[in-house]
């Protein structure tokens, strides 16, 4: 893959840097235009909340975006015992985080939109949701402050970076590893391979 797809410039409705650094390993580097859009939604279940999401990104960016031109909106999420956990933006709130992840299991949630801008800014695209769960070993008060403390989780869903500091902490995952550090790379590949195959046929 590259910067183009079948002919179309390839545009990353997200800012993280992690998402832009997997699409680089499959030789992908997408112009990285961050939705503005306010991200509120009414769906309560992670898998609908995240592919919700996920649209209001990659919509507000094809709205801006050249006929032409795919877009690509991902929002990743964590629950553990039905609870979501966002992104801490504090020490205090990640050590609370990690305290309800230590020693368990927990599901990661990854919601993508692959969008097609079409002539008359038509929008022709799919969503979907990847699930990965991933068991933590339980951790001693002193190993969650020093982690939390860290900074590495402030900025991250659930309060861990997977591909961090926190891979110590991990026992096992059930599903895919990448899905956990922002974009499920394969599925993303056959869902944009699918994508563009039928929109070829359209033509």
């Amino acid at each position: 893959m590259s910067v183009m797809w079948k002919g179309r410039n390839v545009v990353l409705a997200s800012g993280s840097p992690r998402r832009r650094e997997l699409l680089a390993q499959v030789g992908m580097e997408p112009e990285i235009v961050p939705s503005l859009a306010e991200e509120c939604t009414e769906e309560t279940e992670p898998d609908l909340m995240v592919m919700e999401l996920s649209r209001i990104k990659a919509e507000d960016v094809a709205s801006r975006c050249p006929e032409g031109t795919l877009v690509i909106g991902a929002d990743t999420m964590v629950a553990v015992d039905k609870e979501v956990l966002g992104k801490p933006g504090t020490p205090e709130r990640a050590a609370e985080m990690i305290e309800k992840l230590q020693g368990k299991a927990h599901q990661v949630y990854t919601g993508v939109t692959l969008l097609l801008v079409e002539p008359g800014g038509c929008l022709h695209g799919t969503t979907f949701v990847e699930k990965t769960d991933v068991y933590v070993y339980p951790m001693t008060d002193e190993e969650i402050r020093d982690y939390a403390g860290c900074g590495e989780p402030l900025d991250k869903a659930g309060a861990y970076g997977i591909q961090g500091r926190f891979a110590v902490y991990i026992r096992k995952i059930d599903g895919d590893y990448d899905n956990v550090v922002g974009l499920p790379l394969g599925r993303l590949y056959h869902e944009l391979k699918n994508l563009t195959e039928d929109d070829r046929e359209d033509d």
